[in-house]
């Protein structure tokens, strides 16, 4: 099956099912393991700068261009998101609906509240493709690049599920 989610999501994605298609229009944030853990102290806080509630957060570190007006992802692939595993839960609890990466997720924290979206390794600039600007960019100074969080507005990022809502994975 193939179906169009908009951001922020809702318990719609609890009715996905591992194998379907997902065609993803909206914000989501980008997120690699020193942004995993800002996330989480600013959070506990109080003091997180944007709202992950029916969020979509990328494991990715993308690769931009600074323009006049602001900034042009170049690519945008994946990284493997085994490494995210610690931060996962507690990442989940702030209201995340979705995670995309290249694999290695848990399947146990998704039950019930969220999934995973698969996204080819490798294919970068079919991801930015999708991404049709950068809404905003937190941290860039202090984390560097990669590690950053990038907003992205992106339309019709094609993404497969790959750990659905009620535990099925697909790399079982």
């Amino acid at each position: 099956m193939a179906v169009k989610l908009k951001t922020p999501l809702g318990e719609e994605v609890l009715e996905l099912r591992a194998g379907d298609v997902v065609y993803l229009s909206g914000r989501i944030y980008t997120a690699r393991d020193a942004a995993h853990r800002k996330i989480l102290e600013l959070s506990k806080k109080g003091k997180l700068p944007f709202e992950l509630e029916g969020a979509v957060i990328y494991h990715c570190g993308p690769v931009v261009r600074r323009k006049e007006d602001g900034w042009k992802v170049v690519s945008a692939g994946p990284t493997t998101s085994a490494r995210m595993n610690r931060y996962l839960d507690e990442i989940l609890s702030l209201g995340v609906r979705g995670i995309i990466g290249k694999g290695g997720m848990e399947v146990g924290p998704f039950v019930g509240r969220a999934v995973y979206f698969a996204f080819t390794g490798g294919a970068g600039s079919l991801a930015a493709e999708s991404v049709k600007r950068v809404v905003d960019v937190y941290w860039l100074d202090e984390l560097g690049i990669p590690e950053a969080v990038w907003v992205l507005e992106v339309e019709d990022f094609p993404l497969l599920v790959a750990i659905d809502s009620r535990g099925n994975s697909l790399y079982r």
